[in-house]
This record gives C-alpha cells, structure tokens and sequence, in this order.
C-alpha cells in the first residue's frame, strides 16, 4: 500500500511595508535574479515539500497578489498587530487540517530547502509541538537569543527578546531565525491564548514558546549551517548582500559541476541559468533568465547573455545576447549585439559592432563588422560585408529581407526592405537596394539604385 504524503502548510509572512528600504515598490517584491524575494521563499518551501501554501499579505497587498500563482492561498492582515496577529489571520485557512504548519519570513529569501526539509524532519522526529530555526552568529545584537535547557540542551525553554535580555543572556550567540514548524493543532491551540498586553499592543508568535513551555511541553531546535540562510531583508544594503550569496552559491555548484569560472567575484550568473561542462566563464559576464549554456563554450570577458541558449562549442566576447538562440560552432564579437529573435544556426562568425533582430543566419554566414541585420533571412555560406544595413522600418510596420545562400552583400550596401536577394548573387560596395526589388539570382548589381549589370562569375 503506498504511503500517504503527509500534509506540510506553509504560512509566509509578507505583510510587511519595509519603509527602510525606501521605496514604491513592496518589500517582498525586491528581486534577485530576475526573482523577488518572495518567490524565492516559496519556491524553498516547495522544495521542501509543502502541500499547500498560505501568504499572509498586507502594505499593497494587490501588488502582491498579482505576482502569486492561482495555487497559492493568500489572506490580507489589513492591521499589522504582529507576527502572531498575521498568522491568526492565516488561522480560518487551516480548518479540518491534519499535519504540520512551516511559518517563514517572505523576506528570508537565502533559505534553503534542505534547510526546511531538516526542520520538518526533525519535529516529526522528536514528536515535538514546536520546533524552532535557529542561527549562531558573532554579533546577535538585536536578536532574540534562545535559551536552552541546562540539563538537556536538546530543548529549548524560552526565547528573549535583545530589550528584555540580562547580561548572561546577551552573551548568548544562538538567535531566532523567525521561522518556526509547529503541528496543527497546537498552533490552533496556542493562537486562541495569545494576548496582546505589551507596550505595542501587538501579538507575538515568539509568546507561544512560552506558552507551551508553561504547559510542560518540549519545544525543539534547529540550527542552520550557515548563518546567513536566515538573513532577513530590511535595507537595500541587505538586499545587495543576500544577492552576493546567492550568486556565490550558483557559481560554486557550477564549479562542482565542471565549469570553469576565472573570476567569481566578478562573474553574476542567474539562479535558472543552466551551464554545461567544460564551458570557460571569465571576467565581467553576466548570465540571467532562463538562459541554457551548451558544453566547451568560452564566454567572456563582458559578456551579458539573456534569456537565451548556446549548443557546443560557442565563443562570445565582449557582447550582448538577448532571447536569441545560437547553434554549435559560434563566435560572436567583440562589441556585437544580438537582440530577440535572432537564431544563428552552426558555424556563423558575427565579427564586432554588428547588430541583429529577429533575424535568421543560417549555417556558414560571415558577418565581418559594423553591420545592422533587422527581419532578415540570411542564406547559408552568405558573405555580409563590413557596413551593410538592411532598412527594416518603413515609417509604419517592419519589413523582411531574404538573401539567398552563397551571396556576397558588398560593404557598405543598403537593403531597404521589403527586398530579395538571390542565390549567389552580389551587391557592389555602395549599393542601395530599393524597397520591393528582386536581385535574381547569380548577377552582379552595383549603383544606387542598385541595378543588376552582369551575371556573376
């Protein structure tokens, strides 16, 4: 009989307004990698299993709103009155729940999922009614420290908050991440006895630890690994940090993985960007997107590619590759610019300060340098000489350009589209092709406008 999955909510807390980040846009929303904080949060959380899924919005909550999936469940705290408060408004999606509850933080976005997974594991383990994550740092001013128990240091008996903390306890270097896996119905429990009698007036998730210690229970531990898994965002200085240590993580297990990486310090590779072996990154490159890298490709220095894919074999420098697609035996650059829409299938040089969109160059093309290619379809083994345009944009739509394989467009030429250029045939440096003409196949034309004057050798 197979084993029923056992059920895992996870409650993310985003109501937050994050004034010190100074800014219009909400908190959670901040991205790295092309990836707000939030998502990062929750794709963690599906990682690490979770069955269901709950965010807990408030400061422009439709903002908000927008960016979720349809498969994620949101509730609004219109009042923010604390992290207690913000999961009690969570409290009505619970009803005829079983199993355990993940409480994250939505702008914690270095948390890992095997981080998560251990947590969950281990209050399943020890059949606790909570467990906390917790951090060791060298500086936990600000933090509450956690407060083990003498006798058996496996248990925690209570959290204390920095302003409430006696010098022993300032000295304590274990805080509070702020992520929490309680089971079910202690949650239930505990959250109708909270109470708001402090100086604020809020509820605080941290007073259930207190709770459940009173009533004899066991409240469990996690430590992370790493510190800095459980960094929230607050500033934009927190932001470019956390964006550093993701970036370092990508690059190490890209190295494990078989790429070679000259300058980690001065290499941004995305979060989704798949790199295949053998590949040779160097200095100022900057990979995002979904971007797909093939095996030995050399890449750099400052190259920035997007959202795009590389086969084997592919060398790129000093250039820009945007949403493009670019077979095996390539090299592009340097100061060149490849923009949507381009695909460049195998064995195509693309020389410096050349220019594509939404333009085919089929197998063998040469692209010298200094060229602007815009709605074309370039045949293969076709020559392109060095100034070549082809005037795409006609004052109102953009129009194509076909040129036929084995041509030979001479530098300087013009291509006012629509226009067609046969098999073999050859532009004289200088040319102007007019708008509608057909350069037939196998002839030499010259002049402005362009006019076919012999058959081509």
């Amino acid at each position: 009989m197979k084993k029923q999955k056992q059920s895992l909510i996870t409650i993310i807390l985003a109501a937050g307004e994050g004034t010190r980040m100074k800014s219009r846009t909400p908190k959670v929303l901040h991205t790295i990698g092309n990836k707000p904080l939030l998502q990062w949060v929750l794709d963690a959380s599906e990682k690490a299993g979770a069955t269901r899924t709950i965010v807990v919005l408030g400061h422009q909550a439709a903002d908000v709103a927008k960016t979720l999936s349809a498969q994620v469940d949101t509730v609004t705290q219109t009042r923010q009155l604390g992290t207690g408060h913000a999961v009690k408004m969570a409290q009505k999606k619970l009803a005829g729940e079983k199993g355990e509850v993940l409480i994250l933080c939505g702008d914690a976005p270095l948390i890992r999922p095997q981080t998560l997974k251990k947590l969950v594991r281990e209050h399943r383990r020890r059949k606790t009614k909570a467990t906390i994550l917790t951090a060791r740092i060298t500086d936990p001013y600000g933090y509450g420290r956690i407060i083990r128990d003498l006798k058996d240091s496996r248990w925690v008996t209570k959290i204390v908050e920095e302003k409430e903390a006696g010098p022993a306890e300032k000295s304590i270097h274990e805080i509070n991440s702020g992520a929490y896996c309680f089971s079910m119905d202690t949650l239930r429990e505990m959250l109708g006895r909270l109470k708001n009698n402090n100086k604020k007036g809020e509820y605080y998730l941290t007073d259930i630890i207190g709770l459940l210690r009173q009533a004899g229970e066991r409240i469990a531990a996690v430590c992370v690994p790493e510190a800095s898994e459980i960094v929230g965002i607050n500033t934009r200085r927190d932001l470019a940090t956390a964006a550093g240590i993701l970036n370092q993580r990508k690059i190490e297990a890209l190295m494990e993985s078989g790429v070679t990486i000259w300058d980690p310090a001065r290499t941004w590779i995305g979060p989704d960007v798949v790199i295949g072996r053998d590949t040779q990154i160097f200095p100022g490159t900057v990979i995002t997107g979904k971007s797909v890298i093939g095996r030995e490709n050399c890449l750099g220095p400052d190259v920035t590619i997007d959202s795009s894919r590389t086969g084997l074999d592919v060398t790129i420098r000093y250039s820009v590759v945007e949403h493009a697609t670019l077979a095996n035996a390539i090299s592009v650059g340097p100061y060149s610019h490849l923009r949507k829409g381009t695909v460049v299938e195998s064995g195509v040089h693309i020389g410096n300060f050349a220019e594509t969109n939404r333009s085919r160059l089929k197998q063998g093309v040469k692209v010298g340098h200094v060229a602007y290619l815009g709605d074309a379809t370039i045949g293969r083994k076709t020559n392109i000489g060095a100034g070549t345009i082809i005037a795409n944009y006609d004052g109102i739509r953009k129009q194509a350009t076909l040129i036929g394989e084995k041509a030979f467009i001479g530098s300087g030429s013009i291509l006012i589209a629509p226009c067609r250029i046969g098999k073999r045939a050859l532009t004289g440096a200088g040319a102007v092709v007019k708008a509608g003409s057909h350069i037939p196949a196998g002839t030499v034309a010259v002049g402005v406008p362009a006019r076919v004057v012999k058959k081509r050798k």
